[in-house]
């Protein structure tokens, strides 16, 4: 296989990796104002992800890296076209981290309570502008002749992009509340239960939403993957279908891993649509920038590949240790026992 593909479908796993791990983090922040009755209960659901949230956020970085180095061209389009979009995603990540680093300094309730609506914030705005993003980047965007954006951040607020960011940011919110559900106990458990039922009915319909109507623009680019692109829909949907039925039945773990895998068939569903192009131009179909004139040179994938051969499975094996070592639920009492510790 040519070194380009290959890499176009590293990066694809990179984002799908970024979405399935940080989605359950931008979930438990949405989730505050529905689960956080009080300080103890909103202390227990911000633990849950405490260890591991900035490790997730190292995925994003990394899959940056890598479509700067093996797509220059195309990191140039959608760095400076998207820039708007990507910047408020930027200041929200950096609001929610330093949300979760002086949450817990805070003296007063009030504070506390500020540093929460940080945390919401930073979790929805990402959510919802990651999938507007990528959904533009499916559909297509105005380029030139010379692969420059030639539109606005409100080119990105279609009804297309707008549809795949509301979904994106249902299917996070309710991978967020599984996760919640899995990781504690005591009345925050049931509440995330109950919300994850809830959220279910909104989520089917515009994840459904998302994929018959990504599939429409697939058919109609002619898209050679065409039916990898109906089959991953399909398990993207089972799979979602399968998390909200293990939910009702009191399943956590099988609703968590059944949501995870829904995520990654529906990133899947979008990358493959997108394919053998990065950045399909709506002006113009010979102004598209495609795998082929947007990506390094062989030397250059050469040694990312080796790269990616020797560390990819070094951080996947520091990562599921960090997962191991955390496995275990986040209890009321520990919290209540901490507080009173603090005091």
């Amino acid at each position: 296989m040519d070194l380009a593909y290959l890499w176009f479908f590293i990066v694809g796993v990179l984002f799908v990796g970024y979405f399935v791990l940080d989605g359950f983090d931008f979930g438990v922040g949405m989730s505050l104002p529905f689960l956080g009755k009080t300080d103890v209960a909103r202390r227990q659901i911000i633990n849950t992800i405490g260890p591991v949230w900035d490790l997730n956020e190292t995925w994003v970085i990394v899959a940056g890296a890598c479509l700067f180095a093996a797509f220059p061209e195309w990191y140039a389009t959608l760095f400076s076209g998207f820039y708007l979009a990507l910047l408020l995603i930027l200041l929200a990540l950096i609001l929610r981290g330093v949300s979760f680093e002086y949450r817990h300094r805070a003296t007063d309730e009030r504070s506390r309570r500020r540093y929460d609506r940080m945390i919401v914030i930073g979790s929805a705005l990402p959510a919802l502008l990651w999938g507007v993003a990528v959904g533009n980047i499916v559909q297509g965007v105005p380029l030139d002749a010379d692969h420059e954006f030639t539109g606005s951040l409100l080119t990105l607020l279609n009804p297309y992009g707008l549809w795949v960011g509301v979904t994106t940011l249902l299917l996070f919110f309710l991978h967020g509340v599984y996760f919640i559900g899995l990781k504690t106990d005591g009345e925050v458990h049931h509440d995330a239960q109950a919300l994850g039922k809830k959220l279910a009915l909104p989520t089917v319909v515009f994840a459904a939403g998302t994929v018959v109507w990504t599939i429409f623009i697939a058919a109609g680019r002619e898209a050679p993957l065409l039916w990898a692109v109906i089959g991953c829909g399909v398990v993207a949907a089972v799979a979602l279908l399968a998390s909200v039925v293990f939910n009702w039945i009191d399943r956590d773990g099988r609703a968590f891993a059944a949501g995870a895998v829904s995520i990654v068939f529906a990133v899947l569903t979008l990358w493959l649509a997108l394919f053998p192009f990065v950045m399909p131009s709506s002006t113009d179909p010979a102004f598209s920038l495609t795998i082929e004139n947007a990506s390094s040179t062989d030397y250059t994938l050469g040694i990312m590949t080796w790269a990616a051969v020797i560390f990819l499975p070094l951080v996947l094996a520091y990562q599921a240790w960090t997962y191991w070592i955390f496995r275990k639920r986040v209890t009321r009492s520990t919290i209540e026992k901490a507080a009173a510790d603090a005091h």
